[in-house]
């Protein structure tokens, strides 16, 4: 598992943790049932502490993406497919609520945004 941290990035090294194994978890590199490395492991391979790494697994529990058993270590969810269809849907309305401003400020009606949208959508 490949996790590239930037000291120049604006995100905390835990955010940019839990954004890549995300990132992972949605373009089936990492699938369900996968382990991840230990805290310590991983702390250890990306020269960083043992308590970013675990902020990191947290907030992955809390958003669904991994499960971590006492003993046995963390592992992808099974459960995540739910999970990471709202993530995309959540980040997808976010791209249209940019458009949409952007339309409104152009002056590009509803129609017109429309038919451009499908057009794109149906990639005529």
């Amino acid at each position: 598992m490949d996790i590239i941290i930037s000291n120049t990035s604006s995100k905390p090294i835990y955010e940019q943790i839990t954004s890549q194994i995300k990132s992972m978890v949605m373009k089936d590199i990492l699938k369900p049932g996968d382990s991840l490395p230990s805290m310590r492991s991983l702390a250890k391979t990306l020269r960083i502490s043992v308590i970013t790494v675990q902020r990191a697994y947290e907030d992955l529990t809390k958003d669904g993406f991994i499960e971590t058993t006492v003993g046995k270590g963390s592992f992808i969810s099974k459960e995540h497919k739910e999970i990471i269809k709202e993530e995309k849907q959540k980040e997808i309305e976010e791209h249209l609520e940019q458009a949409i401003d952007l339309a409104k400020e152009t002056g590009v009606d509803l129609s017109e945004l429309t038919k451009l949208l499908k057009i794109l959508y149906e990639g005529e």
